[in-house]
């Protein structure tokens, strides 16, 4: 390549696939090459349109292969630096112009990232939210005999769309935990809906050893909080999906925490934050543990992170929560694909994932929202 790029598009494109709104972000180049990100703020996808359209309008004209001269111009020329939203943006942004160089280039998008230190990425699966009690005991003993060796309980009532009272909870599905406990890798996300007085208790409640990770159990704005919990319980945390910048790891990490990163690529502010928080977790030995809960361009940036960082323990898989249909082909005809638990790492250019773009015009977006939890007194409680 002699030439020098230009992006001469940015094209937000929130769509309704499957079950949930998937924000795909698109930039063109003026040489034909494009790239795909996506958006991991999912049912916000609206504000993250507007950002990505403030961005645009300076983004246009520029060489999307000064990766890391872009984020830091569209993150540092505003005054109110940062938040969720703007990270977002920034993020599907930051994604497609890795595509773009990795096409450029003819290389894998891991090459850009420093190589590839493997060759298969190890996942774990999920027993599903709607499977509680036995019925999610069986799901892990069937994923255990498809070959999972990383298994994902949610608690009793995550299903719920109306009513969660975190006591009733915690008892149930500490008995089931109990009961559950096998020779594998065995870990709860309690979608942060515990106070710190209840995740105690529920730690409390389980039988020493049972759990291998509990994650999100109460929300992350205040570290303190989750450095209070860390001194009731030996049982290790996976933390992090919500965080938008290497900076709001930076207690988790610093203080000891944690012990997973459970990182979004498409919130925390693309490939490049990303590499960046990987490298400060290697040297406090915190693993990667991704959170990857939509789409395929998600699970494909995700998987060139996860070949490139030697500090890696799983990738989420939506296994076998097929139904959701956020992988389909018609949208996607080229993506990752499972081979048993692991998702190969393949040498495509760029991220290796190809988007049906007349599909995707095609299907509307949808407004989503999220179950309002209530507690059984009235008040309102965390999804």
């Amino acid at each position: 390549m002699t030439t020098k790029l230009k992006i001469t598009a940015i094209k937000p494109y929130p769509v309704w696939v499957g079950t949930r709104n998937q924000m795909l972000v698109k930039v063109e180049t003026d040489d034909g090459i494009f790239g795909w990100g996506e958006s991991g703020l999912s049912g916000r996808e609206k504000a993250v349109v507007g950002a990505i359209e403030h961005y645009r309008e300076f983004l246009i004209g520029r060489d999307p292969m000064q990766i890391g001269r872009i984020w830091q111009e569209v993150y540092r020329s505003q005054y109110f630096e940062g938040g969720r939203v703007l990270q977002a943006a920034i993020s599907a942004i930051d994604i497609a112009l890795h595509d773009i160089k990795g096409k450029a280039l003819g290389v894998p998008a891991y090459e850009l990232l420093g190589g590839k230190q493997r060759d298969r990425i190890p996942t774990f699966a999920s027993t599903g939210d709607e499977a509680e009690g036995d019925v999610a005991i069986e799901r892990a003993r069937e994923l255990r005999a498809q070959g999972w060796q990383a298994i994902r309980f949610f608690p009793i009532g995550q299903n719920s769309k109306d009513i969660f009272e975190p006591r009733e909870s915690i008892g149930a599905t500490a008995s089931m935990l109990n009961k559950a406990r096998d020779d594998v890798v065995l870990g709860i996300d309690y979608h942060h809906r515990l106070s710190v007085a209840q995740a105690a208790s529920f730690c409390n409640k389980l039988g020493r050893g049972v759990l291998d990770f509990l994650e999100e159990p109460i929300r992350d704005e205040t570290p303190e909080a989750y450095e209070s919990l860390r001194t009731m319980t030996d049982i290790p945390f996976a933390i992090g999906e919500e965080f938008a910048s290497k900076w709001q790891f930076l207690p988790y990490i610093e203080r000891g925490i944690h012990q997973f990163n459970r990182l979004d690529v498409c919130n925390v502010g693309g490939l490049t934050e990303a590499m960046k928080v990987a490298g400060w977790s290697e040297a406090h030995y915190v693993d990667l543990m991704p959170h990857n809960p939509l789409g395929p361009v998600c699970t494909a940036a995700t998987i060139h992170l996860a070949a490139a960082v030697p500090n890696f323990a799983w990738l989420e898989t939506r296994v076998p929560e097929t139904k959701l249909g956020f992988d389909n082909s018609d949208f996607f005809p080229v993506q990752p694909r499972l081979d048993g638990p692991d998702y190969p790492v393949r040498d495509l250019p760029g991220l290796g994932v190809e988007v049906n773009e007349e599909a995707v015009k095609a299907e509307s977006f949808r407004f989503w929202e999220a179950p309002h939890l209530k507690r059984r007194d009235g008040s309102v409680t965390n999804w």
